[in-house]
């Protein structure tokens, strides 16, 4: 019998939702939806998040019109679980999605399981029109192409990653060539790869200016291969650090993306009407493509805070405040029942029933004052590396080792292990682990290189 360690969040989350459908359908039209994410970004690696040697004024003004969340988390440690997780709403671990996918268009098993629902599928069935565009790396078989899982129109590719300035038109092509699709069909791109896919968001956004849209964004900048155009590298010549200088070039060019999209918005008369999440998959890999988690402890593959606290900063022009700092903790799993309420969609009750998000609305419009989550956790490998988060306290378990207790309001760097000094604590979260860790399966499928390189 499943452990319910969240039927208080899903009675919140259902409570939202309806509180949300009426707001919404008093409004003129629905809200539009869009999720902006990138690929291996750094916890402070963007000016919101203090880096002073990165200027992004576009992703600073996105910020500023919204909120920030200071304890913004994703669902896993590196690229594929987590976009799992946040199509979802649900912890991945619970049906197997616990690796990246090898690239493999004839394996079905290696990808988001066909039984999931999706949130493109939710808002699609609502009378969204849902654009996918960018990375995707939740299968690749016709099955787990993007257009059968809930997404009316997808330009991007497939697998984990992709050079940024050429592709290969063949079959045999190792997976970083494989050719850019739109539609489900090979195009060859010309345009470096992130300015491509900022071109075709907002002309994604131009279609449908009269339609309520969602639009999944998904960059695959900063991570690896670095490469830069000239454009934005000639910004960063003062840089020495040769993987520092291109992580900085990288990240601009997604700066520079957002704020095309938000210019389009703001012409089509659209920023009132869009609710825009932006976030990482993951926190950066450092040594890998140069970027930082200051002051966080641990990288991409970890769960420590550098691992899965990220840049995030939910938007929503005249709904929810701007220029506020949310510090409790929230996750992106969060997105799927937010998004649904926003759009005022009643999630079928097996739907809703499975969240592990919760809807934030009524936290960001400050409408309650209580936490959106009891508890977050994280689990990877099947059992490698496990962590979870209470309030201030946070517990970290590793193979071969004690665990380690911290308290984050006091040490976000996770300097000052407490297990020792606080035992009845430490026991107490590792038995919420155990009970929770008893709700998962095993990974269906393993990752085709060791975990949180790629």
């Amino acid at each position: 019998m499943k452990i319910d360690l969240h039927r208080r969040d899903f009675l919140r989350a259902a409570s939202g939702a309806l509180a949300a459908a009426r707001f919404v359908h008093g409004a003129a039209r629905r809200p539009n939806i869009i999720v902006a994410l990138a690929d291996d970004l750094g916890y402070a690696d963007v000016g919101f998040q203090g880096a002073a040697d990165i200027p992004t004024p576009n992703l600073d003004r996105l910020a500023a019109s919204g909120i920030r969340c200071a304890s913004g988390y994703v669902s896993h440690p590196f690229c594929s679980p987590t976009r799992a997780g946040l199509m979802t709403g649900r912890y991945q671990q619970r049906f197997g999605h616990e690796n990246n996918p090898k690239y493999d268009p004839h394996d079905s098993v290696a990808g988001l399981p066909l039984a999931e629902t999706t949130l493109p599928e939710v808002l699609k069935e609502a009378g969204y029109a849902t654009g996918h565009i960018g990375k995707w790396h939740l299968g690749a078989t016709p099955e787990h192409h993007p257009l059968k899982r809930g997404f009316t129109e997808s330009f991007g590719f497939l697998g984990g990653g992709h050079d940024y300035f050429k592709a290969e038109m063949s079959e045999a092509a190792k997976e970083y060539m494989i050719p850019i699709q739109s539609g489900g069909k090979p195009v060859e791109e010309k345009e470096y790869l992130t300015d491509a896919f900022s071109r075709e968001a907002c002309a994604f956004v131009r279609r449908h200016a009269r339609d309520p849209f969602f639009l999944y964004l998904a960059y695959n900048a900063p991570h690896t291969p670095q490469q830069a155009s000239g454009k934005y590298l000639d910004r960063f010549a003062h840089i020495a650090d040769p993987k520092r200088k291109l992580c900085a070039a990288m990240v601009s060019a997604v700066d520079d993306g957002v704020g095309r999209l938000m210019e389009t918005l703001r012409e089509l008369k659209l920023e009132s009407d869009t609710l825009i999440f932006f976030l990482s998959d993951n926190g950066g890999p450092l040594a890998v493509n140069g970027t930082r988690n200051t002051p966080l402890r641990g990288a991409k593959g970890q769960v420590y805070e550098g691992g899965i606290r990220v840049p995030f900063v939910v938007s929503w022009p005249g709904r929810i405040a701007k220029g506020k700092t949310f510090g409790q903790p929230v996750i992106s799993l969060d997105i799927f029942p937010t998004a649904a309420a926003a759009a005022g969609v009643e999630l079928k009750p097996a739907v809703r029933a499975k969240l592990d998000g919760v809807n934030l609305l009524p936290h960001l419009q400050a409408r309650t004052a209580a936490a959106p989550h009891e508890r977050l956790f994280w689990r990877t490998g099947g059992g490698v590396l496990y962590a979870v988060r209470e309030g201030r306290y946070k517990l970290v378990r590793q193979p071969g080792a004690e665990p380690q207790l911290f308290d984050l309001d006091a040490d976000i760097s996770e300097s000052k292990d407490l297990a020792a000094a606080r035992p009845e604590l430490a026991s107490q979260l590792s038995a919420r682990l155990d009970e929770w860790n008893r709700q998962l399966i095993k990974p269906l499928f393993q990752s085709p290189r060791p975990a949180g390189t790629k």
